[in-house]
């Protein structure tokens, strides 16, 4: 098995990683797009296979038996790979994917690939509440991930094809190449860097092609077209979009109640997901349609062309329990994604709400598919933050952009709704519970940290009144190419070389005014190395005078071509700290590690004691002291006091130590 795994990776590495130019990389991404394509058909068709059989025995007199059995089982399967093979494995993978690329330079496991599939086609194909498109987007990056290494490619390259892979799991669920490369950039990278969107474009439509041969459009998620009817309809769009973010933010509180949902110790853990298979049984009996991914239910939804023999109150309902089941699933260490409940949930209540509006509106009568599609997409960007996503996946699974001014008004008044109640997306959340707050991605490189202020230099100034051959002369003493032509302190001109060599007349003839080149381009020192150096490459200039902030006519120094090494080099250094806070980052990923506060009661021991007077638990690192409306920052000889509440950082077991280290009182300790 590794002689094999050596030798394809060494097949690999001939054949991608021979030439590390552009060419090579996105044969690459090419070659993730397929891989992909060909693995979440593989899912999907398993699931459709098993959502299938699922629905036919259920139609039988023991159908309900059956499913109160299979169902906590294949549950159960994803909460013993999680435990022998995890972590990682339990919910939709996308938050797996995004501490991969911020901490751990884009590695995901290759293992991930086989051991996501099997959760959760068992998961999902035995009823679980779920969707396969967040285990499509952890399939994809791992196939990334895996290849990227295998050929060698540097750490950027990694992240690429990473970002790459997870945009070709969307792009090969619902055939939406565009949607694809939107949701790796919005959401797995949090940035739209120009350096990445080559490989992910060309991974989601091959991934969506692929995927497309392989399955045909019956298994794919697909809605006919509509339009807005009349203007005043925007109103309702608008309501419609304040409903779904709150449905947004009420599923993310489900998740976070499902996480953070303790089973007993004296219990055996498997009880949880039996217990979770057995609940989502139970609600089948009453509303089957919240079993599996429920894509078929959405479809219908979003046919819908009347509001005849509509029940919103049952729509609404079903929307919700669909939600809740996806809550329970998930915390029952299901594996399966987010996307489908949410795209569920949203166009249930769009449907429902245009059969309530139905009865008040005065104008032409709402088309419940046409909200149905607009609540989907509105509701998936409240619980993924993730608006572009939502409103080009519309576009691309009806095919028609009638839509567009309602879906852009009820996804920007959805995100709005949400950002204000919880600050958490869906795949953000479980990393805050764990206290782990990954950096914002920045669209920018190294060269963004530096101004030009930082590296500009100051190689000296010529004016106008010298002669051309003083001028030469002191250029090449200082092996300059260029000089600022100055004048009471302000830039009138730049002189090069080249304008010397231009000059047919005798040097010492000609005045420096009559060689400079008048009003040259500038930077000021507030600019980022990034932008002066795009400006001087556009313009192939060698070099640019820097002028004042406040004044555009002051001269304040020269940024040239070495001060770009420089900043370089500074950049390298600050982002070292950055390197650190991963690694403090990765130590927040121990299992049963977290902050906790715990106050110093006014009887305590520790009460005037410094802090290194007091015997720490091993297993916690004191992060602060509060103290009133101040935070301390402590050491050694930090005097502790009555009312201090500390910060630390530790497992449980360290939080009961160290509560119990508090609470000693010089009575001795409370027996009760």
């Amino acid at each position: 098995m590794v002689m094999q795994r050596t030798t394809l990776r060494k097949a690999l590495s001939a054949k991608l990683g021979q030439t590390r130019g552009s060419a090579g990389f996105l044969l690459a991404a090419a070659v993730v797009g397929v891989l992909v394509g060909l693995t979440s058909s593989a899912l999907i068709l398993t699931i459709e296979w098993a959502d299938e059989r699922l629905f036919n025995l259920r139609s039988l007199s023991y159908g309900l038996l059956f499913v109160a059995i299979i169902t906590p089982i294949g549950i159960g399967i994803s909460w013993f790979i999680e435990r022998r093979w995890g972590p990682g494995i339990k919910g939709s993978g996308i938050t797996e994917t995004m501490v991969g690329l911020n901490l751990h330079s884009g590695y995901i496991p290759t293992r991930t690939v086989q051991t996501k599939l099997v959760a959760t086609m068992a998961t999902v194909g035995s009823g679980g509440s779920l969707g396969s498109e967040g285990p499509a987007v952890q399939v994809g990056s791992a196939i990334g991930s895996s290849l990227a290494r295998y050929t060698n490619f540097g750490e950027d390259r990694i992240r690429s094809l990473v970002a790459a892979g997870a945009g070709a799991g969307i792009g090969a669920s619902f055939n939406a190449p565009i949607a694809g490369m939107l949701f790796a950039m919005e959401v797995v990278l949090g940035n739209f860097a120009i350096r990445h969107i080559n490989a992910v474009v060309i991974a989601a439509v091959s991934a969506a092609v692929t995927a497309k041969s392989l399955l045909g459009d019956d298994k794919l998620l697909s809605a006919p077209a509509h339009e807005l009817q009349n203007a005043p309809e925007l109103l309702l769009y608008l309501v419609l979009g304040l409903l779904a973010g709150s449905l947004g933010v009420l599923f993310i509180k489900m998740l976070k109640l499902a996480h953070t949902v303790r089973v007993s110790k004296r219990l055996p853990q498997i009880v949880r997901p039996l217990v979770a298979g057995l609940i989502i049984a139970g609600v089948s009996a009453v509303r089957p349609e919240v079993l599996g991914t429920g894509r078929v239910v959405v479809e219908s939804m979003l046919s819908l062309d009347s509001t005849a023999n509509l029940v919103w109150v049952t729509l609404l309902f079903l929307g919700v329990l669909k939600l809740a089941m996806a809550a329970v699933t998930e915390g029952g260490y299901g594996a399966g994604g987010v996307f489908m409940p949410s795209l569920f949930a949203g166009a249930a209540l769009g449907a429902a709400f245009a059969t309530v509006v139905t009865f008040v509106w005065p104008l032409a009568t709402p088309v419940p598919g046409a909200f149905a599609v607009v609540g989907m997409a509105a509701t998936f960007a409240a619980v993924a933050r993730a608006p572009l996503t939502a409103i080009i996946i519309v576009f691309e699974i009806t095919g028609d952009y009638g839509l567009v001014v309602p879906l852009m008004l009820a996804t920007t008044l959805a995100m709005v709704i949400a950002d204000y109640f919880d600050p958490d997306s869906a795949y953000t959340m479980p990393l805050t519970l764990k206290g782990i707050h990954l950096q914002k991605p920045e669209d920018i490189d190294l060269l963004d940290t530096v101004t030009v202020g930082e590296v500009m230099s100051y190689p000296g100034i010529l004016a106008p009144t010298m002669t051309g051959q003083a001028a030469l002369d002191y250029i090449t003493e200082g092996r300059h190419h260029g000089l600022p032509v100055v004048a009471g302190g302000k830039l009138i001109g730049i002189l090069t070389l080249t304008d010397i060599a231009n000059c047919s007349d005798d040097l010492s003839a000609v005045q420096v005014r009559d060689l400079m080149t008048e009003k040259p381009i500038t930077v000021v020192p507030s600019m980022p190395v990034s932008a002066a150096l795009a400006r001087m490459a556009a313009l192939n200039y060698g070099r640019l005078p820097v002028v004042s902030d406040d004044d555009r006519t002051t001269h304040v120094g020269m940024f040239r071509r070495e001060s770009v090494v420089r900043a370089y080099h500074r950049a390298l250094s600050d982002s070292t700290g950055r390197h650190m806070y991963r690694d403090r980052v990765k130590q927040r990923t121990q299992p049963g590690a977290s902050f906790y506060e715990i106050p110093i009661p006014s009887d305590s021991t520790c009460a005037a004691q410094t802090v290194r007077d007091i015997r720490w638990p091993d297993a916690a690192t004191l992060v602060s002291i509060r103290r009133g409306s101040a935070v301390i920052i402590p050491h050694g000889d930090t005097t502790l006091r009555a009312g201090d509440v500390v910060t630390a950082f530790g497992t449980g077991e360290s939080r009961e130590e160290l509560a119990w280290i508090f609470n000693q009182s010089e009575e001795g300790p409370d027996d009760e």
